[in-house]
């Protein structure tokens, strides 16, 4: 995806979607919109980074991008789970 005003839109998109969903799977329930944006942002790129390791130049479109922003918000979530287990924010 290309971050142009459209672009912007579709990664509050992408992230909002993809945070609500792992919410879904690691908690039962969302975060909240501006958590879920927030984590599936930031999951966004995590999953980046792990599949451009793995899949070096592939492009997904819209699809793609919200599975791996949610596999990346799924390992953001664990990874925090994992530093901090006593709080259950996140």
């Amino acid at each position: 995806m290309v971050l142009e005003p459209g672009g912007l839109l579709a990664w509050i998109v992408v992230g909002a979607i993809a945070g609500w969903l792992a919410g879904q799977v690691m908690s039962g329930g969302g975060y909240g919109i501006l958590t879920d944006i927030v984590v599936g942002l930031i999951g966004a790129f995590i999953g980046g980074l792990l599949f451009s390791f793995l899949l070096p130049g592939s492009a997904a479109g819209l699809l793609g991008s919200i599975v791996v922003a949610f596999i990346g918000a799924i390992v953001l979530i664990a990874l925090i789970r994992a530093i901090a287990p006593s709080r259950h924010s996140l």
